[in-house]
């Protein structure tokens, strides 16, 4: 195993499961010091007794300023500084604007896109001191739209536009910054979407390639820490997905929508109609998570 990260200081949110467990437990095998940060204290607990002395954990919901911004600041303390960050909490909604409920839809902003703006905000500081990098997980949805799943997919493109902002903005202090475009992760969340959404699965493979290919969390991890070492402004995974950013035009144009237009009228009736039977719309992403109302599907 390379010792490449060995030294370094990272935080990792989201970090009880999924693929925050996974970048945690590779990033220390690498030769990090870990601060895992999320909402499952008894699985945060037990993780970071698993992976040993690098390891610590704090309590913080990404949606509560003042609380993430002491753990990170104690993260910091405790690690003697924080060089790489990797804002990973967030939270995937099911079901079309017309029937996702307000309250479902905010929740789902506030998490993957205000949760990511405090969690930036609030290392800031230390990442000027170290000169250091972040990843912000994002999604293949940042660019490519997907009916029935309009919450998580606005809040991602949005947190695209956040980071690509955000790395103008402290680019003067020596922090880089970079972004993370998963589509479908082997995770509970896309198996768990499976089983209540039996449409979903025939949703995934009518998509062209890469959106009809599940990538394994550890090939996602993987990648991640790769991202990290190289201090990378752009993570595809797979890295096919990067076609997607390159044709994000041609895919929103005229001349797809006849093709979009017919895809969408094949799924979204029978999607609705399990979303409804279903009663309920936000979804664990373990994936990427710590729980329900905090933590990757696309």
């Amino acid at each position: 195993m390379k010792r490449d990260l060995l030294g370094r200081k990272l935080v990792v949110t989201g970090a009880a499961r999924g693929i925050g467990e996974k970048v945690a437990r590779l990033a220390i095998a690498r030769g990090a010091q870990v601060t895992l940060i999320g909402l499952e204290p008894d699985r945060l607990r037990d993780l970071a007794r698993d992976l040993g002395p690098a390891a610590s954990w704090r309590e913080a919901d990404v949606r509560d300023g003042t609380v993430l911004r002491s753990a990170i600041d104690e993260a910091a303390q405790v690690m003697g500084g924080i060089d790489l960050v990797v804002a990973n909490a967030g939270v995937v909604a099911y079901g079309t604007v017309r029937q996702t409920d307000e309250a479902s839809f905010e929740r789902v902003l506030d998490i993957n896109l205000n949760g990511v703006f405090r969690t930036l905000k609030y290392v800031t500081p230390h990442l000027e001191r170290s000169r250091g990098h972040v990843l912000v997980v994002a999604s293949a949805l940042s660019f490519m739209p997907l009916a029935a799943m309009a919450s998580y997919g606005a809040s991602k493109a949005a947190a695209e536009l956040l980071a690509l902002t955000y790395r103008q903005e402290v680019a003067h202090l020596g922090v880089t910054v970079g972004l993370v475009h998963p589509s479908w992760i082997d995770t509970d969340l896309v198996r768990g979407a499976e089983v209540d959404l039996p449409s979903f699965r025939g949703l995934r493979n009518r998509l062209p390639y890469p959106g009809n290919v599940t990538t394994s969390a550890d090939r996602a991890a993987a990648a991640i820490v790769d991202g990290l070492v190289r201090r990378r402004s752009r993570v595809y995974v797979p890295r096919a997905v990067v076609v997607a950013n390159w044709a994000k035009a041609a895919l929103n144009s005229p001349l797809a929508w006849p093709w979009a237009r017919r895809f969408a009228a094949r799924a979204v009736p029978s999607l609705e109609r399990e979303v409804a039977a279903l009663g309920r719309h936000d979804q664990l992403t373990p994936g990427t998570g710590t729980s329900a109302a905090e933590t990757k599907s696309p």
